[in-house]
C-alpha cells in the first residue's frame, strides 16, 4: 500500500508561512536540497490545494529551462513534471499542467483509493488546508518537517483543528548547516 508523506518548511513556532503568506523566511540551501531531493524520490504523486498548486504550475513546468536553474530546480522540476499531480479545489475548474487531476469532493475515500493503486508513495507539498483535512482524518502515514530557525509569531499554522491525539515515532532528526533541523516522523 502507498503511503502519504507530508513535507513542510515551518517556523519555529510551528508556522508554513507568515501572516501575509510569505515564504521568504525559509532557509534552503544545496544540502536540504539533497535531502529534500531524496523524499521527493520515494514519491510518484505529487497532492496539493488549489493555491500550493497554481503557485507550482507557475513556475516547476519550466524551472529546469531557464538560464541559472540550479541543480535542485532541475532535479525538482523533472520530478514533478514526470509526476502525477493531484489539486484538491471546489473552485479550480482545469488546467494545462501535464498529468493533473482535480478532486472536488469526497478526499478522504479518493485518498483510501489513491493509496490502494500501485505505485510509490503520495507526497503531500504545502497547502495547508488539505494538511489539516488530512490530519483531523490521520491519513498522512509519515511527517517530513523542516524547522527553520525563525519566529513568526503569527502566520499560517501547521496544526490546527486536530481533535485527538496522533501518535509518532520519531524515525531521524538531521540538523543542516543553514540551520535547519529535519524531522522526520511515522504514525504509529
Amino acid at each position: 500500500m502507498r503511503k502519504i508523506h507530508l513535507l513542510e518548511h515551518v517556523s519555529l513556532d510551528g508556522f508554513m508561512a507568515g501572516s501575509k503568506s510569505e515564504i521568504n523566511w525559509i532557509r534552503f540551501d544545496e544540502e536540504l536540497a539533497d535531502y529534500v531531493g531524496e523524499i521527493t524520490k520515494s514519491a510518484d504523486a505529487a497532492l496539493y490545494g488549489r493555491i500550493t498548486y497554481e503557485m507550482m504550475e507557475s513556475y516547476w513546468p519550466t524551472a529546469a529551462d531557464k538560464p541559472g536553474a540550479s541543480r535542485h530546480d532541475i532535479e525538482h522540476a523533472n520530478w514533478v513534471n514526470k509526476a502525477e499531480k493531484i489539486v484538491f479545489s471546489k473552485s479550480l475548474q482545469n488546467t494545462s499542467w501535464h498529468n493533473t487531476r482535480i478532486i472536488k469532493d469526497n478526499i478522504v475515500e479518493e485518498m483510501s483509493e489513491l493509496k490502494n493503486r500501485p505505485g510509490k508513495d503520495l507526497l503531500l507539498i504545502g497547502s495547508a488546508s488539505i494538511a489539516h483535512v488530512f490530519m483531523q482524518h490521520n491519513i498522512i502515514d509519515e511527517y517530513w518537517i523542516n524547522v527553520n530557525p525563525v519566529i513568526l509569531g503569527t502566520g499560517l499554522p501547521l496544526f490546527k483543528n486536530i481533535s485527538g491525539n496522533i501518535n509518532l515515532n520519531l524515525v531521524q532528526v538531521k540538523t543542516f548547516g543553514c540551520g535547519v533541523a529535519g524531522l522526520h516522523y511515522k504514525t504509529r
